[in-house]
């Protein structure tokens, strides 16, 4: 199928309706569900915001160090190259001038140039912004900017009263709403859980009219053929209430892409990530790097592979549209050399991590790790894994932190409680890495401290009761109460306190408000697409 016949199929003969046409109220955010003061009937949580993350990094590469990574992934791309399974993507490197070798009826090697490779990175921004349907849901993703998604692409879920089970529609809108109701959370990036009892074929239509319906937030398309990409970037457009011109430009939505590891692009991710780049639209590459496994075994070795293999995508991105915006995604850790098993939320993981943040800063790239775990329910391990993977983050300058609620089992499952106990932790984190350290006269409080003196206590003076409502973070799931009464409401552990906030939140949910033409609209290019038979698939 050529580009124009995949956009006809996705709808490109639709006539254009402007935004002038449009209630703009329809994009303002409301209800609980959506509120942005962060006041809501289940939870009291904070307001909406973009953090910006007040600390510098952790830089454990000296300039030396982050020179040698470079070099390093420079020569992979020169004297190794890159496999390439896209006829498309090869024909435009060997128009650049690049090495085109091994050639077969899908695909080629590919070496090329480090001044190619590094003319096209400069093209890319710093930093970009992202706006969904309600533009006060604008997130920015570059600079000291940290934004966090929800847990993305597990077959399965779980849950106190149901146990472990495979995903279905049901399951898929609880996470969707449980993405919306979170200030904490910024973004709606992949199928929270896959919805297994929607055929593949039109599961992605289902899944982003939900998405589109039950959020306001930024979404995104999974690269996984060409249908998909184009029904969901015409979806974008419509719930945007936007003209062609107008969705092409600015960012409304995104793709992420994983290289299969070791020094391999696939067709599917890389066309999806062409037809975004060809409509302003931006992709995340995310290089899959497990050292021990589908990289080298040491540290450096699997960083300058993941340079490598991101790098060359985003040239090919710059090749295309120069200044797309895009960015440079870390899924780097290391396997159970035991049994061959990944392992998330190591110290190699957070090693890694803090690596890549500094390659792309000098790379001037923005930077997604994840929030993972390997734990197979909301436990202790789960709780450190994923305190170890979220540090990561925000020691290495990370901008897009995926999966950064709900995530179990190495990725294999969405939990309920874990989602509600991530949010507690991000909401902390934001907390601490965006309040800033003041030192006036009212924050050094000398007169507070000669009114109390030797002896005395600060809870009745008025320094303290001018501030205290607003002093410190206040939990929503965290029991600060001491052991007897705690014993006395019941003894009640944390993931029981988080399946009882979930029931509540979803009982509570009230979705954004949408305009009912566009709705219509939506349910209509739904309908007939389906009609259509969808995306293809293998059976």
């Amino acid at each position: 199928m050529t580009e124009e016949d995949g956009t006809a199929g996705a709808g490109g003969e639709r006539a254009t309706l402007r935004t002038s046409d449009r209630l703009r109220s329809s994009r303002r955010s409301g209800g609980r569900a959506g509120n942005m003061r962060g006041k809501g009937a289940a939870i009291a949580q904070m307001p909406w915001s973009v953090p910006v993350n007040l600390d510098n990094p952790i830089e454990p590469l000296p300039p030396e160090g982050v020179e040698a990574i470079h070099d390093n992934a420079m020569r992979i791309l020169e004297e190794i190259g890159i496999e390439f399974l896209n006829l498309e993507a090869v024909e435009i490197f060997r128009k650049e001038g690049c090495t085109i070798e091994n050639e077969t009826a899908s695909g080629a090697l590919v070496r090329m140039d480090r001044n190619w490779v590094m003319e096209k990175v400069r093209l890319a921004p710093s930093s970009f912004t992202l706006t969904p349907r309600n533009p006060d849901r604008e997130i920015t993703i570059g600079g000291r900017h940290i934004v966090f998604g929800n847990v993305s692409s597990p077959p399965n879920c779980s849950d106190l009263d149901r146990g472990r089970r495979i995903g279905d529609r049901e399951s898929y809108r609880d996470f969707i709403k449980l993405t919306q109701y979170f200030n904490c959370i910024h973004f709606a990036g992949g199928y929270p859980v896959e919805p297994m009892d929607l055929h593949p074929s039109i599961r992605h239509l289902d899944c982003l009219y939900d998405k589109l319906t039950l959020t306001d937030k930024v979404v995104h398309a999974y690269s996984l053929g060409t249908e998909r990409v184009e029904d969901v970037m015409e979806m974008v457009r419509i719930a945007g209430g936007l003209s062609h011109e107008e969705f092409a430009a600015t960012p409304r939505m995104y793709t992420n892409i994983n290289s299969t590891s070791p020094l391999k692009h696939d067709w599917p991710m890389i066309d999806g990530m062409l037809r975004l780049a060809r409509r302003g639209q931006p992709t995340v590459v995310t290089p899959f790097t497990l050292a021990g496994a589908m990289s080298p075994i040491t540290l450096a070795g699997t960083v300058s592979s993941s340079v490598a293999e991101a790098l060359c995508a985003i040239a090919l991105i710059q090749t295309v549209n120069p200044g797309c915006p895009c960015a440079f995604g870390t899924f780097s850790s290391n396997v159970d050399m035991k049994t061959g098993a990944p392992a998330f939320g190591t110290p190699d993981y957070m090693r890694t991590t803090q690596m890549t943040g500094q390659m792309a800063r000098f790379y001037g790239l923005p930077l997604r790790s994840s929030n993972t775990c390997v734990s197979n329910a909301p436990d202790n391990q789960a709780t450190w894994e994923s305190s170890h993977s979220l540090f990561a983050a925000i020691t290495s300058g990370t901008n897009m932190v995926y999966h950064a609620a709900g995530w179990l089992e190495g990725g294999l499952c969405a939990g309920y409680e874990k989602f509600i106990m991530d949010c507690e932790q991000l909401q902390q984190i934001i907390t601490y890495i965006s309040k800033p350290v003041k030192w006036d006269s009212d924050e050094l409080a000398l007169d507070a401290i000669r009114e109390v003196g030797q002896g005395g206590h600060f809870f009745g003076i008025q320094h303290t009761q001018d501030r205290y409502e607003n002093a410190f973070y206040s939990p929503f799931l965290s029991d600060w109460s001491n052991f007897e009464n705690w014993r006395d409401r019941g003894s009640v552990e944390t993931v029981q306190r988080a399946n009882v906030l979930w029931k509540k939140i979803l009982a509570e949910f009230e979705p954004p408000p949408m305009d009912e033409a566009i709705r219509e609209e939506l349910e209509a290019f739904v309908e007939r697409r389906k009609r259509e038979g969808g995306a293809p698939t293998d059976f």
